[in-house]
């Protein structure tokens, strides 16, 4: 901050916030949200990979290649077959948790830049108005097609109004995307 206490460095003034939000949400995780982040990472990985490919060239060397009293899962491998599908209906679930919550943390983001939109349109027409007001003032003529221009920016913007003009102009989108299901 300058001498005069204001701040001098808008954009760190907002990493810093937003690092701050960022922190505020992984601190108040539950720790099972925690565990299925990290076991989403570690599937999402290359080190998952190669270990699974480890894991069944070994599997099948030992179970084609050892002798017939060591194998314990022979061809086709039906024990394999059933650890690998339980291993992707769990890791599906915790990719499907991650997303979901994801998928939380993006609307309450949407929410939040909705709300920070509206206050600065709300900014916005009331700095127009305010110009308008000066330039009256000051006997300063707005150019040609500027004047009706600047006036229909001055109105307050009705957002209920705009969803339903975007709803009747916007391709149809079928019944199961308007209401949302």
């Amino acid at each position: 901050m300058s001498p005069s206490g204001q701040r001098t460095d808008p954009a760190g003034d907002n990493i810093r916030a937003i690092v701050d939000l960022e922190r505020k949400a992984l601190a108040s995780s539950h720790w099972t949200e925690r565990v299925s982040d990290a076991i989403s990472a570690f599937a999402g990985s290359l080190w998952f990979v190669l270990s699974h490919v480890v894991l069944f060239t070994c599997w099948g060397a030992w179970n084609g290649l050892a002798p017939g009293e060591l194998r314990f899962d022979p061809y086709p491998y039906g024990l394999l077959t059933f650890v690998v599908s339980l291993e992707g209906v769990l890791i599906a679930t915790f990719v499907l948790i991650k997303q979901n919550r994801m998928s939380a943390q993006s609307d309450q983001r949407d929410r939040l830049n909705l709300q920070v939109d509206l206050l600065a349109e709300q900014e916005m027409t009331l700095m127009l108005r305010m110009l308008r007001r000066i330039s009256e003032r000051l006997g300063i003529e707005p150019e040609g097609h500027d004047t009706a221009r600047a006036a229909k920016l001055s109105e307050e913007t009705n957002v209920y109004e705009l969803v339903q003009t975007l709803e009747r102009e916007l391709p149809d989108r079928g019944p199961t995307e308007r209401n949302g299901s």
